[in-house]
């Protein structure tokens, strides 16, 4: 039976880079949110007369937020068929949902492993700053409220692994 590895934490955090390590040991698929949608919902975002690179409006978490999961976790359940899949993303209400492992192993019909990506806040704005990527102009310039959204960064309340990706 194959397995879902969820990879999942804050912005900046590194999951990308955990999650692609983490695909290539187990020789698994690996979908990650920002890579399997993007293009989709830049071109979306422009149509509907949105900033493309606008990932943290009421607009953007209320239109897209659940089409752009439920599209990773679509691939990832017709690929988990054959192969392991590792699926990158904040998954951030998921993470204060006590059940949602069992759920997402419903939804997946397939094993889960969930990682939990955790790196401190300055290390995590040093890190965007360094990067200069457009989608982080807005979370900086309005780091306070960013930082309320994501919470205090508990890790989730439900069996996981935690990594501190902060030293790297």
């Amino acid at each position: 039976m194959s397995k879902a590895y969820i990879i999942c934490g804050s912005p900046a955090a590194g999951k990308t880079s955990y999650g692609r390590k983490l695909a290539e040991e187990k020789k698994a698929a690996f979908l990650d949110i920002d890579i399997s949608t993007e293009r989709l919902v830049q071109l979306a975002l422009v149509e509907s007369g949105h900033d493309k690179d606008d990932r943290d409006s009421d607009y953007f978490k209320e239109t897209y937020r659940e089409v752009i999961y439920q599209t990773m976790f679509d691939i990832a359940r017709e690929n988990l068929q054959w192969i392991d899949v590792v699926i990158a993303g904040p998954f951030t209400r998921e993470l204060r949902m006590e059940k949602w492992h069992e759920t997402l192993a419903a939804e997946l019909k397939s094993e889960i492993e969930i990682h939990y990506v955790y790196c401190n806040a300055e290390e995590r704005r040093r890190r965007m700053e360094e990067r200069n990527s457009k989608r982080d102009k807005a979370k900086l310039k309005s780091w306070d409220s960013i930082n309320a959204y994501y919470g205090n960064e508990e890790p989730p309340p439900f069996e996981h692994i935690f990594v501190d990706t902060s030293k790297k």
